[in-house]
């Protein structure tokens, strides 16, 4: 069993910054993939980035390209989003998730994940 929980959302406007943490418990940490999908109310939760279990290797989603930066300290069993130029579209909740087979081209999808968090709210003012 794997336990994550997202810190670090909040409101701030547009062009800001925030930056989300995901910190696990459990299981050990650096044998899992991790992701970041979000959610905005009436919408399907999407992927927004996922990394590797040593950090070499990320995924983004397009909307998020340049703007979003994925990074993970496994002493610390946390993975972090850097989030910079925020859009309203940002706006949602923001859930980490672990992915124990690691397979790259199956992070975009939500099924692939065996472990989630709670989510943390971000939402971004125009």
């Amino acid at each position: 069993q794997v336990q994550l929980v997202e810190s670090g959302g909040g409101l701030v406007q547009a062009g800001g910054s925030l930056r989300l943490s995901c910190a696990a418990s459990g299981r050990t940490f650096s044998s899992f993939a991790v992701g970041w999908f979000r959610q905005a109310p009436g919408r399907e939760r999407e992927f927004v980035v996922a990394i590797s279990r040593s950090g070499g290797a990320t995924t983004y989603a397009d909307s998020v390209k340049g703007r979003f930066t994925i990074s993970r300290d496994n002493a610390k069993n946390t993975v972090y989003l850097q989030m910079n130029s925020l859009k309203p579209e940002d706006t949602g909740v923001y859930y980490c998730a672990a992915d124990q087979r690691s397979r790259g081209i199956l992070w975009p999808y939500k099924e692939n994940y065996d472990y989630w968090g709670q989510g943390t709210q971000v939402t971004v003012s125009s």
